[in-house]
């Protein structure tokens, strides 16, 4: 990770469905989901590069996605802040996210968006930010032939429905080789290995650094 590394965490790729009870619940709610999606699809401006520059941070991943609309995002929070007209437009979505336990650093955590992947666009090699917090994809437009998202040496399609969780903190990639583009909802959630205490001393430790950076 490119932040903090949790020591003793077990390093996994993809991390088994039976772990995420709430799965089923969220997969249950895809086509609700992928409509509050079309509309959104549909309002120009919704979707902005998921990579913007940013001059006060360091670039510590591959820069060939910076500014792209390539690799495009609505956020529904951002920064662990709800984006509020998006989110409005969203309610099912919010809703079924509520049940969800998602990583949460105020200022930094959660994350929770819809992640566009334009036709024949790929996203580089790179590492996440830290590895106590896990990735979750529920698929919702997935075209034929579309391609795979590579985690370490393990490689997955996405299956429209069908969610994967994932340590972003290995190396990881993806990539659409076909004509049209592929969504997914894309949030963080908590290790499930880390203890309601742990969780709450790493929320108060990365709050600490970031305070520190800015005083």
């Amino acid at each position: 990770p490119t932040r903090y590394y949790f020591p003793g965490l077990s390093q996994r790729a993809f991390f088994p469905r039976e772990q995420f009870p709430w799965l089923e619940e969220l997969e249950a709610r895809t086509g609700a989901i992928r409509a509050e999606l079309q509309g959104l699809l549909s309002r120009e401006g919704s979707f902005n590069p998921y990579l913007e520059v940013d001059k006060s941070t360091p670039e510590l991943n591959d820069r060939s996605n910076l500014g792209s609309m390539e690799w495009s995002a609505c956020y529904l929070w951002k920064a662990g802040g709800l984006v509020e007209e998006n989110a409005a437009a969203c309610p099912r979505t919010v809703e079924a996210l509520a049940a969800v336990p998602l990583c949460v650093v105020p200022g930094q955590m959660p994350s929770a968006l819809f992640s566009r992947l334009a036709p024949g666009a790929t996203i580089v090699p790179h590492h996440g930010l830290v590895n106590t917090r896990l990735i979750c994809h529920l698929p919702l437009i997935v075209p034929q032939n579309c391609g795979a998202l590579r985690v370490g040496n393990y490689q997955r399609e996405w299956v429209e429905g069908e969610a994967l969780v994932f340590d972003d903190s290995m190396e990881h990639e993806a990539w659409n080789r076909a004509q049209s583009e592929r969504v997914v909802l894309l949030f963080d959630v908590w290790r499930p290995e880390l203890s309601a205490e742990e969780r709450h001393w790493v929320s108060h430790m990365l709050q600490a650094v970031d305070a520190y950076g800015v005083s």
